[in-house]
């Protein structure tokens, strides 16, 4: 049974509830540690079968669930897939669309482009790693009162929410991998979901193999002043 509140649909203002405010000098160090914390995420291909409390991925999809989103309809969906029986299943039919991308459907710009990478059409961590969360985004979701509703802004929500769940999966201490088989399709299928939703990316999360290897090129990111202009 949902706990979910009745749905407000008159504007009401309340004071801000959570709001902390630091000094400046406390400011400086907490976006500080924040980025030397974040630049150790890495993007892991290999990963360890070990299992991860189901309850650790719970609370950082809560944590994705707290995103800013249009009209706040939250137009996502989290399927949580750690059966390995769905697991192989997925991990089937990925790499039979990887097959036809890397064999001509890609191009040669793109494929010259993830050379650095190393990546290929085989895809075994997605049957090794204990949990894939495939993201959905929802052009119609159900509202509180059951009424099933438009959403708005759907990619650019998804996208920070994604986000946020990728910095809290590593904030947990576990590697991720945002993987995106191009048709996605068969995710919609597999998870058994509507033809309203639209899978937009699978996030491959746990413990990173003990020989886990990253690409030397994923270490080169851009300067501030090549990313950022202040006027």
């Amino acid at each position: 049974m949902s706990s979910r509140k009745p749905l407000t649909t008159d504007f009401i203002p309340i004071p801000l509830p959570d709001y902390r405010e630091y000094d400046v000098e406390e400011m400086r160090t907490r976006a500080q540690e924040f980025y030397d914390d974040i630049k150790t995420r890495h993007t892991v291909r290999d990963f360890s079968d070990r299992p991860v409390p189901r309850d650790i991925i719970e609370t950082c999809i809560r944590a994705a669930g707290t995103a800013p989103n249009g009209a706040n309809h939250q137009p996502w969906h989290f399927s949580v897939i750690g059966d390995q029986a769905m697991k192989r299943k997925i991990r089937l039919a990925a790499e039979e669309e990887e097959r036809a991308f890397y064999e001509g459907r890609a191009g040669e710009e793109w494929l010259d482009a993830l050379k650095p990478l190393g990546t290929d059409d085989a895809k075994p961590f997605l049957e090794t790693a204990p949990w894939l969360i495939c993201i959905f985004g929802e052009r119609k979701s159900t509202s509180a009162d059951g009424k099933l509703r438009k959403n708005y802004y759907v990619p650019e929500s998804v996208s920070i929410a994604t986000g946020f769940l990728i910095a809290a999966l590593h904030r947990a201490g576990l590697a991720t991998l945002t993987h995106t088989p191009n048709p996605m399709s068969f995710l919609t299928d597999i998870c058994g979901r509507q033809d309203h939703n639209k899978p937009y990316i699978l996030l491959v999360t746990g413990y990173p193999a003990a020989d886990a290897t990253i690409p030397a090129h994923a270490t080169e990111k851009k300067d501030l002043s090549e990313i950022a202009t202040f006027f």
